[in-house]
């Protein structure tokens, strides 16, 4: 064999060897690709799989007592307050009291002419003089014939006739007497005087005004009111009367002293609910001696609860409101979603206190992510382990 045809054999082999080996590297490249893409497709899967579970934060309701206190508003009334009508129609004569002028029991503060009583008052007097007289005249002439009885000049007829017409003028006397005792009471109406000591809070007539007796329809000429102690009312949701007691502590703040405070006691309960507003009215004392407050005033009252057990209370996020009502999404232990019904006790901002429907061991969804059913399987994140950062939750790339 020539040398020429030996090379040639040694390079035909080389040729062979190398396209072997490249074939071989090929092949292993391509393998690689497809299982790296078999791998990256089931890592896919598996991401897609858990992004299709919500991931949830969870907690137990919080059976602390958040506030042993309720705040409603209120309105301060003065302890006592008489209107003041006129009993006699006339004139106003005179007043002395003005708005804010404190009186005590019996002063005088106005005084009403009243001429058409006193003519009223002249004429009954008159009457009853006439009526004396005209009884006196009956009883001597009774008398003088009583005397002519043993000598039969009169008979018992006529005793008994004058008898009975002595009578009838004595009943007539104490008739008119009546009658002038009624107007002379009247007439002491004619003086305007304060009830009982206290501050003049209003006054509705002038000098010269036209008076009608009874007041009608119109204000009252004079308000008097005692403010030295003040009622407190306030209407307490029905839900919260029975942890109000008969002598609970409250404390009063006023707009007015926005940096004071003023204890009060709750002193009676009307015992029924409004239809209306579902609430029952509880009146408090609160003392003034200082004359501070002011009658017809607003009023935040913050009143002591007396609870047997604390209420659960969870994250006001905690809450979903729709068409099957107020609800709330716990996890079971199997990681299932339950709704539960609830009631709201008190709406605190940011805890809702529940009056029912929780018990103490569930595990509430803290922010229940939209489209959440019931029976949905979640993850449960945030106890014991942590919520997926956003960028943890991208797509893994190819």
């Amino acid at each position: 064999m020539s040398p020429t045809e030996q090379r040639s054999r040694v390079s035909r082999r080389k040729l062979g060897i190398f396209s072997v080996a490249a074939l071989i590297v090929v092949g292993f490249v391509v393998g690689s690709g497809i299982r790296a893409r078999e791998e990256q497709s089931a890592k896919l899967k598996e991401w897609t799989d858990e992004q299709a579970v919500s991931s949830v934060t969870v907690m137990v309701p919080n059976a602390k007592a958040l506030s042993a206190t309720i705040d409603l508003p209120g309105r301060l009334e003065a302890y006592y307050r008489a209107p003041i009508f006129a009993r006699v129609s006339g004139y106003l004569k005179s007043w002395s009291a003005d708005i804010g002028a404190k009186v005590k029991a019996g002063q005088v503060i106005a005084e009403i002419d009243a001429p058409d009583l006193d003519q009223q008052l002249l004429q009954a007097r008159a009457d009853l003089a006439s009526q004396e007289a005209s009884a006196r005249l009956s009883e001597a002439t009774l008398n003088r014939r009583k005397t002519l009885v043993a000598s039969n000049f009169v008979s018992a007829q006529e005793i008994d006739e004058r008898t009975a017409d002595l009578e009838n003028k004595r009943a007539a006397v104490n008739a008119s007497q009546a009658n002038v005792e009624r107007l002379e009471a009247l007439a002491s109406y004619k003086k305007i005087t304060a009830p009982f000591d206290g501050v003049v809070t209003s006054r509705d007539t002038d000098v010269g005004a036209l008076i009608n007796a009874g007041g009608g329809s119109g204000p009252a000429m004079f308000v008097v009111s005692d403010i030295a102690k003040l009622r407190v009312y306030v209407n307490v949701p029905q839900s919260f009367v029975p942890e109000i007691k008969i002598g609970a502590k409250a404390i009063i703040t006023l707009p007015e002293y926005p940096n004071r405070s003023f204890p009060a006691t709750v002193e009676a309960s009307s015992q029924a609910v409004d239809v209306s507003s579902g609430t029952t009215r509880m009146q408090l004392g609160l003392n003034n001696s200082d004359g501070e407050l002011m009658p017809g005033g607003y009023a935040r009252v913050q009143l002591s609860l007396q609870r047997d057990s604390a209420p659960l209370s969870v994250p006001a996020s905690a809450v979903i409101f729709n068409s099957s009502g107020l609800r709330v999404a716990t996890v079971d232990a199997d990681n299932t979603v339950r709704f539960k019904t609830v009631t709201i006790a008190r709406d605190l901002g940011k805890e809702i206190e529940l009056a029912s429907g929780l018990a103490p061991d569930d595990r509430v969804v803290t922010a229940p992510p939209d489209g959440l059913a019931d029976g949905d399987e979640v993850r449960v994140v945030g106890a014991g382990g942590r919520p997926a950062s956003a960028s943890e939750k991208q797509a893994p790339k190819s």
